[in-house]
């Protein structure tokens, strides 16, 4: 009764649903169980390509049953717009499950993120304006309304009303916006009933079941490590919590199901939004992995930031997550660089700190020590074995997995789903 889980080991865009994708095949259930639409993967499928945001990426996988657990916060006209997009390109959607114990992004959820984060300035997190940190934070203060309330008129709109009576006072009295009418969120809400209901059911007591019968489930976190409510660069991340520790809070599953941890991690690092970011390149370097890589967010369409790959964080999400393999992705990009550079400490004030400094204000003033690579030429797109790929790259594989606390076991060398060298088998010993 396996169950597998990948996540990201940087600050997102890894290529998490790559992973997901290559085992596909091998798996009858695919969860998402934190986060919402505010990332997203996308998946390259012959000529197709699919970007997905709120829904999990096993549902491109024939006879897999997707889910959405609980630990979710679900904007339901962006799910219901991604599921009518991909009936519309032939995708069966039909099996798609939903907790009934999600949490739901409303109309005031997205505006108090979007007038709170120009409130903020100079001081601005980077949110993506989605609405999902208000949407926690009703979760957390209790105040939150969940995919189940829907189907009871009353207990809805006891929830509406008592949570616009205050957020109506923020933002007429503190941001200068127009209140939000409370029947306009309750009848919208309730729009969504009759699609919605067959999807609906108690996920935790089906993934348990599942497990239970043998089947494999595959857990995909949004985010990464990095951005970790807990974990991560804080205040600098999201909301939730995309660790191996949010799996199980955020499906229900008991921690002796988890068989395997899969962590994603480029071959470089990216990032999105403000916070530290120790080896981030400002120069020809950058714009090269930035273009090389096609580094624009799949939700946001913002450009990533880019750096060299950072030994210290890869160690530091191996220990945090309890990492058994990696996947490499996007070695492919450096390919045509003279030099690279792979940053295995850091200088705080003259002090060497070989991992993740405790103190924040140390990480943010951190200067990356480095180690430098011989680059390659070729093309290595075509390359299916380790040993196709050139000695060069061979060689900056193997010197990333002595730094990294877990073995490297495959590496994407191109954006199709063929193009992967596999070391290890991610589903058996």
């Amino acid at each position: 009764m396996p169950a597998l889980l990948v996540s990201g080991a940087q600050w997102g865009d890894e290529g998490k649903g790559r992973a997901t994708d290559l085992l596909g095949s091998k798996v009858d259930y695919v969860v998402k169980f934190n986060g919402g639409n505010n990332a997203g993967h996308t998946i390259v499928i012959g000529k197709e390509k699919y970007a997905l945001h709120l829904l999990p990426s096993g549902i491109l996988t024939p006879g897999v049953t997707p889910v959405i657990a609980n630990g979710v916060v679900i904007d339901i006209e962006v799910l219901m717009h991604e599921i009518e997009a991909l009936r519309s390109r032939g995708v069966d959607v039909s099996k798609l499950k939903v907790s009934a114990n999600a949490h739901v992004i409303t109309a005031y959820h997205r505006t108090l993120d979007k007038v709170t984060e120009r409130f903020l300035g100079k001081r601005q997190i980077g949110t993506t304006g989605r609405g999902i940190g208000p949407t926690y934070a009703d979760k957390i203060n209790r105040v939150g309304i969940r995919i189940q309330d829907i189907f009871d008129e009353n207990i809805l709109r006891q929830k509406v009303e008592a949570a616009l009576e205050f957020k109506n006072q923020v933002l007429v009295k503190i941001y200068n916006r127009r209140a939000i009418d409370p029947e306009d969120v309750i009848q919208e809400l309730l729009g969504y009933r009759a699609t919605l209901e067959p999807m609906v059911c108690d996920t935790a007591l089906l993934l348990h079941e599942a497990l239970e019968a043998g089947k494999t489930v595959l857990y995909e976190a949004g985010q990464a490590t990095m951005l970790d409510i807990d974990h991560g660069t804080y205040p600098f991340v999201t909301s939730s919590n995309a660790t191996t520790g949010g799996l199980i809070t955020g499906s229900g599953i008991a921690p002796q199901h988890l068989t395997r941890v899969i962590s994603v991690i480029k071959a470089y690092t990216t990032r999105v939004g403000a916070g530290p970011f120790p080896t981030e390149l400002f120069d020809e370097h950058g714009d090269f992995l930035r273009k090389q890589g096609f580094e624009f967010g799949t939700t946001t369409g913002r450009p990533r930031r880019c750096g060299w790959y950072d030994a210290p964080v890869a160690r530091y999400a191996a220990r945090i997550n309890g990492v058994t393999d990696f996947v490499l992705t996007k070695l492919d990009v450096l390919t045509g660089l003279k030099k690279i550079h792979i940053c295995v400490a850091y200088d705080v004030n003259g002090v060497t700190h070989s991992e993740m400094p405790v103190n924040q204000s140390d990480f943010h003033h951190a200067k990356p020590v480095y180690k430098e690579f011989e680059g390659w030429q070729e093309d290595i797109s075509g390359a299916r074995t380790f040993e196709e790929l050139p000695a060069a790259a061979q060689h900056y594989i193997l010197e990333l997995e002595k730094m990294s606390g877990a073995r490297i076991s495959a590496i994407g060398v191109g954006p199709e789903r063929e193009q992967v060298v596999v070391r290890h088998s991610l589903t058996e010993d």
